[in-house]
């Protein structure tokens, strides 16, 4: 039997504090490891890989299975730069209305120059570098010199509207906006306030000078971005866990009502933190953005429930009488096999999350199930070794005072109204279920840039100012393949490109399309494209090659995407994709390829919802099987899914009533959540299963199992609660979206098990085998 195999084990090794202090040491060593010496473990991982992969390769050449394949190259193609509108480290946003000025052009010609003169700037690209698009592929700037007259650039401004890669592009529609795109020397680059703060700061200053022009500056970009990502969070990681564990303290103190009791508890959760990170950083996990502010606070709330339950059962042991020693070895023997079977299903919950996709998601997964079972050890070892200590000769102080024991009698009452109708709240459980599963099957996939930064940072609030103002920040593009029986200046080429033009201007939802099309539309001569790829040549390389590169036989067509959330763009690149389809059936030789951040989020949605529904399955899964294993009875693991999945269930109703969709961090939160939520319905089970071999009174046992557990199970909600709640304050929009989810599903998981499943219990419960009956009296 599992349960007396787990006695034995829990005596024993309650007896044998040296081997508890040893196993706590030897850990403690190799989180120490980690934190000096992070990614260690990774890096030889990947050299023995290596070194096996290359014996691999040397045995393969030298038996002959290693054969040259010749291929057929076209002609290499020429050092040319292409010209790119999409690959800068920072966009520098200007707002003006006198662009089109003698004094506006010469204060943005002397802003780019000032922008130039820092040593971290190694090129700006702006609208009157843009090479001119004539016959003789002269080099002439869009503005005029400054002693030109008003109407030369009153004619100026026209002349950029008609040029496709200033329109549109660097541009915007009114000619109130225009782009600075800034490429970073990242060897001069000091800090993160030198390529944010710092870029606006030095384009003030130099525009400054001319206070007739008034500008306005801000700065977004793949850079500043990750820069605010980075430092929001690192401020989010040192300080929501000081509050969070400042809380969960204060709230520790407030329901034990005694010091002793609250530190000997705090001790596993510091300890299973300290040794998780420390771990991880061993594997090369630490970077990942979850871990350093959702993690260390889910396995405090996870070490101090499991503490929780240990430390209500030696606080009661302790007050009725029994030794230091007796309190702790028949403590955790009544609540620690309970504990174990809790830290394996919430393993197995965050576990099923490397079955996801996204990689991220994976590494999460894979760390909270080392936290997990880090935080389990923690649990039975530095809480029995610490109440052995003289601290812990106190830890029953206060129990007379414990404001749950205090007002449990009263709640009390609601365990008769239960059993008085449980036939009626066992079927009725049901139906509320399936409905709100229902509800929560209607969740849309999504996914948005903006998402992943803080609100309110300048990177975010200009890249929505963008998807205004120029059609959106982000690019995405059509790629195009043609085989070899295709000429590469064939007149065909250009038939597939303007054909992919026009499928993409259908769309209001894509931004300035751009590619070869548009550029050789600007030259005179016949617009009809059969006529016009002999005119290629008169293109300057670097513009040309841009979209178009014959010795690899392929072009692209760029354009803008705003940050709208993937579910907006799902149903236009799919329309997209069609005619795409459409085009290539009219040319046989050719290949279209959706490409870009934005596509590859569109085509992994469906796969985001595969692993929600595989994470959630596959946990749900050996969940009930390892109920139904541990206790001995597959009707007691059916009758745990209501009170687990209702909590899920009821989350993903609320996400679905407050229109809000189906992210990589609500994936994330079902699964988190199923295995913390898992814990309560486990303890009750654990706890009614002891009592059925007291009573052979169903009922009588559903009630002691309640005031045996409720304590726990109430103080252990309030206390994820708390938890919860500091991390709600982050002014990042994920972590609040996980920290209400989890509060919600915690809290209701607490109904359902103090409601739903005594209900179950008493109308479909199996009766204990005689075998056991006695067992533990």
């Amino acid at each position: 039997m599992i349960a007396r195999a787990f006695n034995r084990i829990a005596a024993w090794l309650v007896e044998k504090p040296l081997v508890m202090a040893a196993m706590m040491v030897v850990l403690s060593a190799t989180a120490i490891w980690g934190y000096a010496y992070p990614s260690s473990l990774w890096r030889w991982w990947q050299s023995v890989k290596i070194s096996l992969e290359d014996s691999y390769q040397a045995e393969s050449d030298s038996s002959g299975n290693s054969e040259e394949v010749g291929t057929d190259r076209d002609e290499t193609p020429p050092n040319v730069n292409p010209l790119s509108l999409s690959g800068a480290d920072a966009v520098l946003v200007v707002e003006s209305d006198r662009f089109f000025t003698a004094e506006g052009a010469q204060a943005l010609r002397h802003v780019v120059a000032e922008l130039e003169a820092l040593d971290f700037v190694r090129n700006v690209m702006w609208m009157d570098r843009i090479p001119e698009l004539n016959l003789f592929g002269l080099p002439e700037p869009l503005f005029p010199r400054t002693e030109a007259s008003a109407q030369r650039y009153a004619d100026t401004r026209e002349k950029a509207r008609r040029n496709p890669l200033i329109h549109g592009q660097l541009l915007s529609a009114d000619g109130r906006t225009t782009l600075l795109l800034v490429s970073f020397d990242m060897l001069f680059i000091k800090d993160d306030q030198t390529c944010t703060a710092g870029l606006r700061q030095a384009a003030a200053a130099a525009a400054a000078k001319f206070p007739e022009v008034p500008m306005k500056f801000s700065v977004t970009g793949r850079v500043p971005m990750y820069v605010a990502a980075r430092q929001a969070h690192e401020a989010n990681k040192i300080r929501y866990q000081i509050i969070g564990y400042g809380m969960v303290f204060l709230m520790a103190l407030f329901l034990f009502r005694g010091i002793s009791a609250v530190l000997v508890v705090a001790i596993a959760p510091i300890l299973g933190v300290f040794w998780t990170l420390g771990v991880i950083r061993l594997w090369d996990f630490h970077d990942n953005p979850f871990n350093d502010v959702i993690l260390p606070v889910l396995l405090s709330l996870v070490g101090l429930t499991d503490g929780v339950h240990l430390m209500v059962q030696v606080r009661k042991l302790r007050s009725a009488g029994a030794s230091t020693m007796q309190a702790v070895r028949q403590g955790v023997q009544q609540v620690g096999l309970a504990c174990g079977l809790t830290s394996l299903t919430t393993a197995v919950g965050f576990g099923s999350l490397s079955l996801a996709h996204h990689e991220v998601v994976r590494d999460f997964g894979w760390c909270c199930v080392i936290g997990v079972l880090l935080t389990f050890l923690s649990v039975v070892t530095s809480i029995p070794l610490a109440c052995m200590t003289r601290l812990g000769h106190y830890v029953q102080v206060g129990q007379e005072r414990s404001l749950i024991d205090k007002y449990l009698g009263q709640i009390s009452g609601l365990i008769n109204v239960v059993l008085r109708y449980s036939r009626l709240i066992s079927y009725t459980a049901v139906l509320p279920t399936l409905l709100l599963v229902v509800a929560s099957l209607q969740l849309r996939p999504d996914e948005r840039t903006a998402n992943s930064l803080p609100d309110g940072c300048e990177p975010a609030v200009t890249m929505r100012y963008l998807d205004h103002a120029m059609g959106g920040l982000e690019f995405s593009f059509v790629r195009i393949q043609w085989q070899p029986a295709v000429q590469s200046d064939s007149r065909e080429v250009l038939d597939v490109i303007e054909n992919v033009n026009e499928a993409l201007l259908e769309e209001e939802l894509i931004g300035h399309p751009l590619s070869l099309s548009n550029l050789l539309a600007t030259l005179p001569g016949d617009r009809h494209a059969s006529n016009r790829m002999v005119m290629l040549e008169l293109l300057p390389p670097q513009l040309k090659r841009a979209f178009y590169t014959p010795e690899t036989r392929q072009a692209s067509v760029s354009f803008r995407v705003q940050d709208l959330g993937i579910a907006r763009y799902g149903p236009v690149f799919q329309r997209i994709d069609q005619r795409l389809q459409q085009i290539m059936q009219d040319h046989p030789a050719f290949t279209l390829d959706l490409d870009g951040r934005a596509v590859w989020r569109w085509e992994n949605l469906y796969q985001i919802v595969v692993d929600l529904a595989k994470s959630l399955g596959t946990a749900s899964v050996i969940i009930f099987g390892v109920l139904a294993i541990v206790y001995r009875s597959a009707r007691l693991g059916l009758i745990a899914v209501v009170p687990n999945v209702f909590p899920l269930a009821l989350a993903g109703a609320f996400l679905y009533v407050t229109g809000q969709a189906l992210e990589i961090v609500s994936v994330l939160s079902f699964t988190v959540c199923l295995g913390i939520a898992v814990d309560d319905t486990i303890h009750f089970l654990t706890r009614f299963q002891d009592e059925q071999r007291r009573t052979d009174d169903r009922q009588e046992a559903i009630r002691r199992a309640f005031t045996g557990v409720g304590t726990a199970l109430i103080m252990t909600t309030l206390v994820l609660l708390a938890g919860f709640a500091t991390v709600a304050y982050s002014d990042s929009r994920d972590h609040r979206i996980f920290a209400s989810m989890g509060a919600i599903t915690i809290a209701a998981a607490l109904f359902a098990d103090l409601v739903f499943l005594p209900a179950l219990l008493a109308r479909f419960a199996p009766n204990l085998p005689e075998s056991e009956r006695g067992i533990g009296q």
